[in-house]
């Protein structure tokens, strides 16, 4: 009985199988479908992403927005620049026109040419205190000797004149005859103010114990004076004026004590806001214009700003949803480099673009309406955002394959470049100290580590090697004979060999990219993936024309978001197909 309830049980236990069975093969059938249908929208999704705005267009006649934009920028962003860089040269010319007017003012016997960093100097007693008193005088009598619109202005102390300062040892005796010196090696700074009504009596003033000196003991004399003035050449332009504060310093430098004084001077200028101006004309007019202008441009990098950034954000999750498919198939991760795939460089070239122009704008505006003044930072980000912006006119060239040979070359050699400029600084640097120190008091172009560096990128690049040859001081023949070893060894290791090898890393890098091109690029993961597309359609065409882009009519709604939401909606259809058989 037990082996007959056993024989009987078994055809129960077959059709309990078989009826289990049933659901099993459909759910391992409708998980197979499910993997690749997301398989399928992933890589459809994947050849949209990696597409070029005129295929994506003719693929779904999504309108390349960004492409407008950027071609919009470039015309906006460059009128913008043009026009500020022609109001900051007058800027720029007014302050240092009235720093060659106040050299021929204040400084006696001034040539016009200033004597290295100085602008001139004195080798006699009588010189100097013929110089100070000239200084002096000249500023009282300025009015009526000065051609511009300058006036007095008041200094950090609200007081209107002139400061002189001298500074001299504490105390001391010398006998250079007689080899001996005592001297409080101390300093001690003494200062009078000299307004206008002082100066109207120049016998009282120079006849004080303060403008004797005694140029054993002194280090210097400063005369410190601040002068207002009216910018009335930007009216020409339609543009209102500028006032200006002059910080004027003049340095009477006696430190070195060689029988030399050296005359330094020193004009600072601000810009301040002017407190009346009444100008009629049409100068408020253009100054609305440009302030619009300035708003637009604003207006139109904020929506790049924005549109870059937001493309940005869906690759990223593409690349979250690409990484975790190729792991759960694949089970290996992604390389590195296909990762860096999904980060478009350009977009982030863009990105920071925007952000430089919206700030520069919103800096221009405000020293349009006189709020600011700070013109050296608004020109560096105008101008470097420039900048910027037309160097993302390569990526646009790069969908031609004709142009495309330079952005490749350059991202091949890159990274062999940069390894090999710092070995080779290693070098220059080396050459840089070593010409400081050695060649520095006998040669002008090496009395500073800056000045050594620019001497030395000049001589790797052909330029004044017989001016740099030539210049070296013949007063010790030691330092001559070791000037030209140094100058030979440096010039015939930088130019013939290691500038060489620099080109041929270069070379190298084009004639691997030529042929790429000719037998094709190796192929990475990402792209045997995207080759595997089931619908084997094939987008990439190469365009033969800039305009085949400008083809975008009208626009079905974007399809941004199909990047995120294509997968589950086509896997929701193909599930509900499978439970309707």
């Amino acid at each position: 009985m037990p082996q007959g309830a056993e024989a009987l049980d078994l055809p129960v236990c077959g059709r309990a199988s078989d009826r289990s069975s049933g659901p099993r093969r459909s759910r391992n059938a409708m998980a197979h479908l499910d993997s690749e249908v997301k398989e399928e929208c992933l890589r459809e999704d994947l050849k949209f992403y990696f597409m070029n705005p005129c295929e994506k267009y003719r693929a779904r006649h999504q309108i390349p927005w960004k492409l407008g934009l950027q071609i919009l920028k470039i015309v906006m962003v460059t009128t913008q620049l043009v026009r500020f860089g022609l109001s900051n040269q007058l800027v720029v010319a007014f302050k240092e026109e009235n720093t060659v007017a106040f050299k021929y003012l204040f400084l006696k016997g001034y040539s016009g040419v200033d004597e290295d960093n100085y602008s001139c100097s004195v080798y006699t007693q009588e010189d100097a205190y013929e110089s100070i008193f000239y200084v002096i005088n000249q500023y009282h009598r300025l009015k009526n000797i000065s051609l511009g619109t300058i006036g007095y202005g008041e200094n950090e102390e609200h007081k209107i004149g002139l400061k002189v300062c001298k500074q001299y040892y504490k105390k001391g005796t010398m006998f250079p005859a007689n080899e001996t010196l005592n001297i409080d090696s101390d300093i001690e700074t003494d200062c009078t103010h000299l307004d206008l009504q002082a100066l109207a009596s120049p016998r009282d003033w120079k006849n004080t114990s303060f403008f004797t000196l005694e140029f054993y003991r002194l280090l210097q004399v400063e005369i410190s004076f601040h002068l207002k003035g009216i910018d009335l050449q930007t009216i020409l332009s339609r543009e209102s004026p500028d006032c200006y504060i002059f910080q004027n310093t003049i340095i009477f430098d006696n430190k070195a004590h060689s029988g030399k004084i050296k005359i330094y001077f020193d004009s600072d200028a601000h810009i301040e806001e002017c407190k009346e101006l009444n100008i009629s004309g049409s100068v408020q007019k253009n100054t609305q214009y440009v302030l619009v202008f300035d708003a637009f441009v604003i207006v139109i990098c904020s929506a790049s700003l924005i549109l870059c950034t937001r493309s940005i954000v869906l690759a990223l999750s593409l690349r979250k949803r690409f990484l975790s498919f190729f792991l759960e198939k694949y089970k290996r991760r992604v390389c590195d480099a296909d990762q860096w795939e999904f980060i478009n460089g350009w977009y982030v070239l863009v990105i920071i673009s925007d952000l430089m122009t919206i700030i520069g704008s919103i800096l221009k505006m405000e020293i349009k309406v006189k709020n600011l003044t700070n013109y050296d930072l608004c020109s560096i980000l105008l101008g470097t955002s420039t900048l910027l912006v037309w160097v993302g006119v390569i990526r646009y060239l790069g969908y031609f394959q004709k142009y495309n040979v330079l952005i490749l070359t350059m991202q091949a050699s890159l990274p062999k470049v940069l390894r090999f400029c710092a070995c080779a600084g290693m070098i220059y640097l080396g050459y840089t100290f070593c010409g400081w120190i050695v060649l520095g008091p006998y040669h002008n172009k090496f009395v500073a580590l800056n000045t050594v560096s620019e001497c030395l990128f000049s001589l790797v690049n052909g330029d004044d090697m017989f001016a740099t040859f030539a210049q070296i001081q013949q007063k010790s023949i030691m330092v001559w004979l070791f000037s030209r070893l140094y100058l030979y060894s440096f010039i015939s290791l930088f130019i013939y060999m290691i500038l060489s090898l620099f080109i041929a890393l270069i070379t190298d890098s084009y004639d691997t990219i030529k042929k790429y091109q000719q037998n094709g690029f190796p192929e990475t993961d990402l792209q045997e993936f995207l080759k595997g597309c089931s619908s084997r359609e094939e987008y990439r065409e190469e365009s033969s024309a800039f305009l085949s882009c400008i083809c975008c009519l009208r626009r079905k709604g974007s399809d941004d978001h199909l990047i995120l939401t294509n997968q589950n909606s086509a896997k929701d259809n193909q599930v509900s197909g499978l439970l309707i058989q």
